[in-house]
């Protein structure tokens, strides 16, 4: 989980482990990407917000996805999502989740997400 503001972070970190699933959260894109560069192998699923300083969330995931390719993203906005859907499906994200959360929705996301990378 990669998101610039620790509090949204938080939420969904706790969100995501009542659920079960083990969380990794960074408050940089830059931090996530060193992070995941190292062992990418670690993570089965990434989820950034868009709006961060100095990395966007959509360029994180297009450099995510050229260390590992079928890695499964799912990004996050409060904004609309025309422009930004496009250009996700050209990055190779697999889906947007819109803030704000809620936690039923965001459960069917993930998921939804995983199941299809179990998929291939």
């Amino acid at each position: 989980m990669v998101d610039d503001e620790q509090s949204v972070a938080r939420i969904l970190q706790v969100i995501l482990e009542s659920l079960g699933y083990r969380v990794t959260v960074r408050s940089s894109s830059a931090a996530a990407l060193e992070m995941f560069a190292k062992k990418p192998g670690k993570f089965d699923l990434v989820i950034t917000d868009l709006t961060m300083p100095n990395m966007t969330g959509d360029r994180l995931a297009a450099e995510l996805l050229r260390i590992q390719p079928d890695i499964p993203i799912i990004l996050c906005t409060g904004y609309g999502e025309s422009g930004i859907a496009k250009n996700a499906e050209a990055i190779g994200i697999r889906e947007i989740a819109k803030k704000p959360f809620d936690a039923n929705r965001l459960a069917g996301t993930v998921r939804r997400v995983l199941d299809k990378a179990n998929e291939s």
